[in-house]
């Protein structure tokens, strides 16, 4: 879109403002300029002075906007330092992704990188640490160059990172022998170095999934991991300081009482301190560590150049943040946790007023703005271009009149696709536009640029206009999705792994307390052991040979299982009792199943190119999972057997649009369509959203719910009968006797679960013959569904559309200021926020404390125990936006959607499970704004070890869609109850729901007569080996739990080298015991191989005896040559009808006879009859 530019270059009043920074003005202002036409000015700006720059907006969504337009027009030398505009939640704990963004563009700026930079005002505030010291942290490390362990760990602890056993998340790193892993925040993938002594011998990056490296690297710098860095001498520094404040504030205090409450706070911070303990709330005492702080200024190069977009509202942003700021330091006082001299950020005027950087300000109008002293003013003529939203004839009389005024129109196409789209309507309209390449346009005429801006404009003095889709279509391309550090997997440690403490699930004895990897020595020979206490304190020590025979319990969150009693029958008694429960579902599955196979139904007709069309307006890009659902859903459709498809994703994940295209598709086949919900709320949603994209096609709609007048449903029911209405949104009304259709050909099914059973019988009568999906936010655990395959279809949406910002989320003590501060925020943006009160007895009461603190907002609440009626009428309210706040209880969590909710505020959080929190905070950042979720806790109370596990782990899943395999425990279950009906909880919870699989898996497969696969009949090795992992080698009980399933699942010699190179990788060379593991595996697998059954040592005789049935197949002489190699001491017989080795091992060493047992396994396949072939 670099064309767009000369627009600006050929205005003389640009080329003044230019040359002004060459002259050396302080200040100059540029008036006139709004929504892209702004960025397109920047753009031009920039690369006309070719100097570095900084954008200034006044809060962080203008920052993204011009951040977004600015990346469309410029490419990757645009970087966003997003802060958000609240104090006390960056104090409070904040979430990873906009730390790892503003760490990124730091570390450039240190480097000197020439850049454009787009901050809000807030990030001027913030105070950071002098740039020379954020340089010298800078850890540089290249290969060949020396790491001195002891010296570099205490600088890693000042850079903010936290030592773990095992590195999971950005910040962190571990130390394993001479490898040391550490988690840059800004770089991709977490980095391995390994040394030699303290040469660095290699250095290369590794995926957090499996923990195996990727690729080597020359070099890497390593940036710091908090923008707080605190060395000893800070830590002494400010010790000395805030005690220094702390009698100072004394002084000005006169109640006792008070002076007791801040020695008591400021003495626990002065022992963090002493004790150097990290934490976010140091940040108020920031201009304590530092002779002086730095601002964000400080960083930029010399010949750096400001501009200020829109200043009076910057101003005005700048005003109330440092009103706030004023009660939140009030409000800390009062509660002394704060002391009078701190001071927690800038001031911007005295930055501004002092900076050497000439800067340009935006503005709308030609005015004065205080504190601003221009010494040249452009005043550019520019106007927002209108929206035609779909009305072509208004924009060809518009575009008749710039072509007779001899203007360069410009139409913007975010990709070539949409591009040639854009072409073909405007072609049909006789705007005969042509696609243009982006850096040459000749001026005059009409064009389409592939590109994307915000907001279109017309500059009357340029002859230009340009029009984005967004005006043209109401529609929106999702932007690119931003540069995610912290993808999914890397953030979701297996919910199966275990940890100390963990409830587990023995097959054979039952649900017990998992108490860690015991290493135990039994007649000298060393092994590990997972130590298992049941009840009464009985204990159990699990071979890890065994380690298949436990699994994590998994049931309801919140309910400790019942632990059993070692050597009891009542574990069997309870397994035999789920055995038959799950019998019983297998034969009612199966029955449907060979019913659903039987029954004929319509086959509908392969796409149209109608349907691609239509599939083409969808003004999102479609995730992978949910054009997979599509196909799934299609290729049903086409089949003469009905479908019967289940299909399941979080709210927001893209379900109805696939629900809507199996229903233009049926439409095109002249069939109707019926689209049962379970509310009246989302019967008005879902009809606004199908109506939007039926918009352009004869297609009509009907809707039966309580929100229709009784004519208007007597209209749609007599259409549906005579066949005028071709698709209907309804409540249980459609299931009523008087609903009849002409001809129905698809019934869409959203949330079943929550219909009645009488409800549940009807639509059971409807499903006959006709094709069926049914809709459900409730996931459906995978396990599960691999054994339902066949059963019932599924299709599964995990992936999260691409959203660009993630939800900020923060946990927090309660503190009204802070709630204060989120509601007035996201008043100011013109959003609604949800507040989450769950106790019915007060609600109101919490309504009203709400109102009084923010005066302005018009606050709700609704709560289960009203009336249906009065429910529906608080939440439609809330939607048509005539509410700013809606308190409620947990009723929410269900199905709604109110795009325009971007901030959540939930009141004990700790009381809450972990899938609740996480599908809350799913109700917002569903538009494409920055979405707020606050879960506070009360003041003072004291988090119990589950609580702050929970509440830690919804702020790490901060990203959409994570927290996925987490929540999905509790979810999972409730998934499973839906899918198999409510009796089965108990069963689940009785055994734990990977047993409870396990079981029913089993049961299908035998019921379908599917033979049950043939279990891998396990070698027995018994060899006095020390063949175990040391606690020198992997210390970590998670990692060697791991390490040894990994042994156990080696099935080829490929598994075994993959396993060899996996441990070199991550823990270095391996000690001998280790080397012994991977031999007793590879004996395992000539075993298998040759159908061995023992190999055990007795004393100096080792015996090896093959099965019954391989027995036969060896050929005697060829079994004396082969043993004959060793000598006297192998021989060989026959033990019944077994064939039988021995190996005398008497005076050799344990490596000797290790390799001569090897060379006589390997050496069996050799010893075998020639086959005869038949002929």
């Amino acid at each position: 879109m670099e064309s767009l530019y000369q627009f600006f270059y050929a205005q003389n009043d640009f080329q003044a403002v230019v040359d002004g920074i060459k002259e050396g003005l302080k200040e100059q202002m540029v008036a006139g300029l709004s929504g892209s036409a702004r960025s397109v000015f920047i753009s031009a700006f920039y690369k006309d002075v070719k100097q570095p720059m900084l954008v200034v907006t006044h809060n962080l969504y203008q920052a993204q906007i011009i951040y977004e337009d600015l990346n469309n027009l410029l490419g990757d030398s645009v970087y966003l330092y997003p802060v958000n505009e609240l104090i006390a939640s960056e104090i409070a704990v904040a979430s990873p992704e906009l730390k790892s963004q503003r760490m990124e563009v730091l570390n450039r700026l240190c480097k000197g990188e020439k850049s454009i930079v787009v901050a809000p005002v807030a990030a001027l505030r913030r105070m950071l640490p002098p740039k020379e010291l954020w340089k010298s942290h800078q850890l540089s490390i290249s290969v060949g160059g020396t790491f001195e362990l002891n010296e570099k760990l205490p600088h890693l602890h000042s850079m903010g990172y936290e030592r773990v056993s095992m590195v999971s998340a950005p910040g962190e790193f571990s130390v394993r022998g001479g490898i040391i892993d550490i988690y840059p925040l800004t770089e991709e993938h977490p980095i391995r170095i390994e040394l030699f002594d303290t040469e660095v011998d290699s250095i290369r990056t590794f995926s957090l999934e499996d923990q195996r490296s990727i690729e080597m690297i020359q070099e890497v710098t390593i940036g710091p991991a908090e923008e707080i860095i605190l060395t000893d001498s800070h830590y002494e520094k400010g010790m000395k300081q805030l005690e220094t404040a702390l009698s100072s504030s004394l002084k000005k205090l006169k109640k006792d009482e008070h002076k007791n409450l801040f020695i008591e706070n400021i003495r626990y911070d002065l022992e963090k301190l002493q004790n150097r303990q990290k934490d976010q709330e140091f940040f108020k005492y920031f201009s304590f560590f530092y002779d002086k702080p730095a601002s964000l200024l400080d960083y930029f190069p010399a010949d750096t150049v400001i501009v200020i977009d829109e200043v009076s509202r910057v101003h005005e942003m700048v005003d109330h943040l440092e009103n706030e700021e004023g009660e939140w330091f009030t409000s800390l006082l009062e509660q002394g946790k704060i002391v009078h001299d701190a001071k927690v950020s800038h001031k911007y005027y005295q930055l501004i007023r002092d900076t050497s950087y000439p800067i340009v300000y935006l503005s709308l109008f030609l005015r004065h703005v205080p504190y601003t002293n221009p010494q040249n003013l452009m005043n550019v003529s520019c106007k927002q271009m209108q929206n035609f939203h779909g009305q072509m004839h208004l924009l060809k009389s518009e575009v008749d009149r710039w072509i007779k005024a001899n203007y360069t129109v410009v139409f913007l196409g975010a990709n070539d696709e949409r591009a040639k789209r854009l072409e073909r309507v405007l072609g049909d309209y006789e705007i005969e536009a042509v696609i243009s390449d982006s850096n040459h346009i000749l001026s005059k005429g009409l064009h389409i640029l592939k590109g994307d801006l915000q907001t279109g404009f017309e500059l009357p003095l340029g002859r230009l206009a340009v029009i984005t889709e967004e005006e043209l279509f109401k529609k929106r391309v999702k932007r690119r999705q931003q540069r995610q550090k912290l993808s999914n997997a890397e953030r979701i440690k297996s919910y199966s792994e275990l940890e100390v403490g963990d409830y587990v699930v023995h097959v054979n004895h039952g649900i017990g307390k998992y108490l860690g990897i015991e290493t135990l020595e039994i007649n000298g020979i060393h092994k590990d052991y997972l130590h298992i206490r049941y009840q009464g304190n009985d204990k159990l020590y699990v071979p890890v040979e065994q380690i298949d025979q436990v699994q994590k319990y998994v049931g309801t969150e919140g309910k400790e299982p019942k632990i059993y009693k070692l050597g009891g029958n009542e574990w069997k008694r309870v397994k035999k009792k789920v055995e038959s429960s799950v019998q019983d579902i297998a034969d009612d599955l199966i029955k449907l199943y060979a019913e659903r196979e039987a029954s004929k139904g319509y086959a509908f007709s392969p796409d149209s190119e109608m349907q691609r069309e239509f599939e083409a307006t969808f003004p999102y890009k479609e995730t992978e999972d949910q054009l997979r659902s599509i196909q799934e859903v299609k290729k049903d459709m086409e089949r003469e057997r009905p479908m019967d498809r289940l299909l399941c994703g979080d709210v927001g994940y893209g379900k109805t649009e696939v629900a809507i295209r199996a229903a233009f598709k049926a439409i095109m086949d002249q069939k109707q369509v019926a689209f049962l919900v379970p509310t009246t709320i989302l019967a008005q949603q879902h009809y606004e959203t199908i109506r939007d994209r039926f918009q352009d096609y004869p297609i009509s709609i009907g809707v039966l719910s309580r929100f229709r007048t009784r004519k208007e449903q007597n209209e749609t029911i007599k259409g549906l009968k005579n066949g005028t209405i071709d698709l209907v949104i309804g409540t249980h009304r459609l299931l009523s006797k008087d609903v009849q259709f002409k001809d129905l050909g698809l019934l869409i099914i959203d949330e079943e679960q929550r219909f009645g059973v009488t409800h549940k019988e009807k639509i059971k009568q409807m499903k006959a013959n006709i094709d069926v999906l049914t809709l459900t936010a409730t996931p459906i655990p995978r396990t599960l569904h691999m054994s339902m395959i066949g059963v019932r279809d599924l299709s599964i949406i995990e992936t999260p559309p691409e959203n660009r910002f993630p939800v900020q989320t923060y946990v927090a003590e309660y503190n009204p200021m802070l709630v204060k501060e989120a509601i007035e925020r996201e008043l100011a943006r013109g959003g609604q926020v949800y507040v989450l009160y769950n106790r019915v007895e007060d609600i109101d009461r919490k309504a009203n404390e709400i109102s009084m603190l923010v005066p302005d907002a018009r606050v709700t609440f609704a709560h289960g125990k009203m009336s249906e009626n009065e429910l529906e009428s608080v939440i439609l309210n809330f939607l048509d936006g005539q509410y700013d706040v809606l308190v409620s209880t947990t009723i929410i969590e269900t199905g709604v959607d109110i795009p325009n909710v971007n901030t959540l505020i939930v009141y004990d959080a700790d009381k809450m499970g972990l899938s609740q929190l996480y599908q809350l905070r799913g109700r917002v950042g569903r538009s494409n704004r920055v979405a707020y979720a606050y879960f506070t806790y009360r003041k003072d109370k004291v988090l119990s070890e589950v609580a702050e596990k929970r509440l830690q782990a919804i702020k790490e899943f901060t990203e959409l869609g994570s927290g996925f395999k987490i929540a999905m425990r509790d979810l999972a279950i409730r998934g499973a109850g839906n899918l198999l009906g409510p009796q089965q909880h108990g069963f689940i919870d009785s055994v734990g729901f990977d047993l409870y699989s396990q079981m029913l898996k089993e049961a299908i497969e035998q019921r379908k007569g599917e033979q049950p696969k043939e279990t891998k009949r396990e070698v027995e090795i018994e060899l006095e080996l020390d063949a175990y992992i040391p606690q020198s080698y992997i210390d970590d009980g998670k990692q060697k739990i791991d390490m040894y399933k990994r042994f156990r699942g080696i099935e080829t010699f490929d598994d075994l080298q993959e396993l060899h190179e996996e441990l070199l990788d991550r823990f270095g060379e391996y000690p001998k015991e280790v080397d012994f593991l991977f031999k007793v595996a590879k004996l395992k697998l000539y075993a298998r191989q040759e159908k061995v059954e023992v190999i055990k040592q007795t004393k100096d005789l080792i015996t090896i005896l093959i099965s019954e049935e391989a027995s036969s197949s060896f050929d005697g002489q060829k079994l004396f040559e082969l043993t004959d190699e060793f000598g006297r001491i192998v021989g060989f017989g026959m033990e019944g009808k077994r064939l039988k080795l021995t190996l005398q091992i008497h005076n050799l060493e344990t490596e000797k006879w290790l390799s001569i047992l090897m060379k006589l396994l390997a050496g069996l396949k050799d010893a075998k009859k020639e086959e005869v072939s038949a002929g």
